[in-house]
């Protein structure tokens, strides 16, 4: 901390300009107002376009450890780590405007795929998924992911000299190949051969938009029924029991209401991007039991392009529904004229960071769809369509009482 002190004395550098007062027009303003109980924005959102556009072009003013890592900072012993290393290495920017995003750096290159051995609870983050997902829930119109993009962020300019965190501020070094590199403190990890690196100050990274404060959008977190077991042994009910699902549709509110397809719509994108760590999703209190799911946290998807983890699909499996809406959608991406893996190269290409996805992750998009539209047939040979087939219909435009309001 002394050190970076007399650094910023040295190069004479003042403190970042005041922020701008918070204008009804800024988008992250109107992203948050937009969102409403069919998702966290309309379709052709122009507010979305805006903010997607700010993230990639705005000043960061200052740069600090999120929430949770704020909480866990010192909290363990890193000896006891599983694997120790910084999967999990995340900031907090802030832009102008009042602009808020959560920034997770590279950690793999794209063609790098995840080792066979790895558990999927000590797999690395990658920033790269994040951006992909967000495209691919928009492109099936759940539109349940922050909006995300990358960046090139000069750690010097836009984290180091705009961090009020004397902790951010030790953990900067420069490395013997003259790179500006940092890294986080415990729980995460404790040694300098785990950090990340500019090149020597330039490090590619997501950039996801915060929700409403908890204050304005008080938000639930619940454990996924379908969650995996987070040790070395030992497997949950629905691993063994085929019959799991007869158990969780007995039980409030997955008996009735749309909750239990919402589950299963969050499978169906999990599989696609082969996202094994879905252990909570988060709900807005605001629109009740039947509101959707917000699906977050996304870094560990698109990690072996080779490899399709069914056992995702365990939801869609196990209860054999689906809302017919998501398997219209579905059944539109598998045409030739409309494939899933053209539609996301094309939408990916307006990223700064393209090509976001090695072309062997998109062709398996492809693939993975196929096999849920098969998993679909059989159940629909088993129980018919009828029951298989959840007519839920479109619900019209949100009420001006399930908005968010602007507070003075």
């Amino acid at each position: 901390s002394r050190r970076h002190k007399l650094y910023r004395e040295e190069l004479n550098l003042t403190s970042p300009a005041a922020p701008l007062p918070l204008r009804p027009e800024a988008s992250w303003l109107q992203f948050h107002l937009g969102i409403s109980r069919d998702g966290l924005y309309p379709r052709s959102s122009p507010a979305v376009n805006r903010l997607l556009r700010d993230m990639q072009d705005f000043t960061t003013i200052s740069a600090d450890y999120s929430q949770d890592e704020k909480a866990l900072l010192g909290a363990c012993d890193c000896s006891q780590i599983v694997k120790p290393s910084g999967v999990h290495l995340k900031l907090v920017l802030r832009f102008q405007d009042f602009g808020k995003a959560m920034f997770k750096p590279m950690r793999q290159k794209r063609e790098e795929e995840t080792p066979e051995d790895f558990f999927y609870f000590v797999d690395f983050q990658r920033h790269n998924a994040e951006i992909a997902a967000f495209h691919l829930d928009r492109i099936l119109d759940f539109r349940r992911v922050p909006p995300t993009v990358g960046r090139l962020i000069n750690v010097t300019k836009e984290i180091l000299e705009v961090t009020k965190n004397e902790i951010l501020q030790s953990v900067f070094f420069v490395s013997p190949a003259s790179n500006v590199c940092f890294f986080a403190k415990c729980p995460y990890m404790c040694k300098t051969e785990y950090a990340v690196c500019g090149n020597p100050h330039l490090l590619e990274g997501s950039l996801s938009a915060f929700l409403p404060s908890l204050n304005l959008a008080p938000r639930l977190s619940i454990p996924n029924p379908w969650i995996r077991s987070y040790s070395f042994d030992g497997k949950e009910e629905w691993e063994v029991n085929p019959l799991y699902c007869n158990t969780v549709r007995e039980i409030y509110p997955y008996s009735n209401g749309n909750r239990l397809l919402n589950i299963i719509d969050m499978a169906i994108f999990d599989f696609l991007i082969g996202n094994m760590d879905r252990h909570h999703y988060e709900m807005f209190t605001k629109f009740g039991d039947d509101g959707f799911l917000l699906h977050l946290d996304n870094a560990r998807g698109f990690g072996r392009h080779s490899h399709d983890e069914t056992s995702i699909l365990a939801p869609l499996s196990q209860c054999c529904t689906i809302k017919r809406t998501t398997l219209l959608r579905l059944q539109l991406l598998a045409e030739p004229e409309y494939r899933l893996s053209d539609v996301m190269r094309e939408s990916l290409l307006q990223d700064r960071l393209a090509p976001v996805l090695t072309e062997p992750h998109l062709l398996a998009l492809d693939r993975r769809l196929q096999l849920i539209l098969e998993a679909v047939r059989k159940c629909i040979d088993t129980y018919g369509e009828a029951k298989v087939v959840a007519n839920d219909t479109m619900q019209a435009e949100a009420p001006a009482s399930d908005r968010a309001k602007p507070t003075t």
